[in-house]
């Protein structure tokens, strides 16, 4: 039992001792899983990065189609209002009258061409 707890004192046992013990297995087994650990960190941190630049193009172009969906339904809302005017009444009246001034013409000159 003595010699079980003297085999992890440091300088006994000459210098294969860790090996021995072992003590070597299990760093070299954290030195691998800590590069595995870094390799996925680092995947992470570009993925992130990649991510972020994505987030900020489709910020831009949304911001971009917001603006032209403003200009668009200021557009849109003037086209409906002078088709709102155009059905008030008023711009009937001049239609209705200019069709009957038409048709005035177009008896006086059918008029007209009979009587010749």
């Amino acid at each position: 039992m003595l010699s079980f707890f003297f085999s992890f004192l440091p300088g006994e046992g000459g210098p294969g001792h860790y090996a021995a013990s072992g003590y070597s297995v299990y760093e070299e087994e954290n030195e691998h899983l800590q590069e595995g650990l870094r390799a996925k960190v680092s995947a992470l941190k570009s993925l992130t990065i990649d991510i972020g630049t994505e987030v900020k193009c489709q910020n831009k172009m949304l911001d971009e189609m917001d603006t032209d969906f403003d200009s668009t339904g200021g557009l849109l809302g003037a086209t409906i209002g002078r088709v709102k005017q155009l059905s008030r009444g008023s711009q009937t009246k001049l239609l209705c009258y200019m069709l009957l001034f038409c048709f005035f013409v177009f008896f006086v000159v059918y008029w007209l061409m009979i009587l010749r």
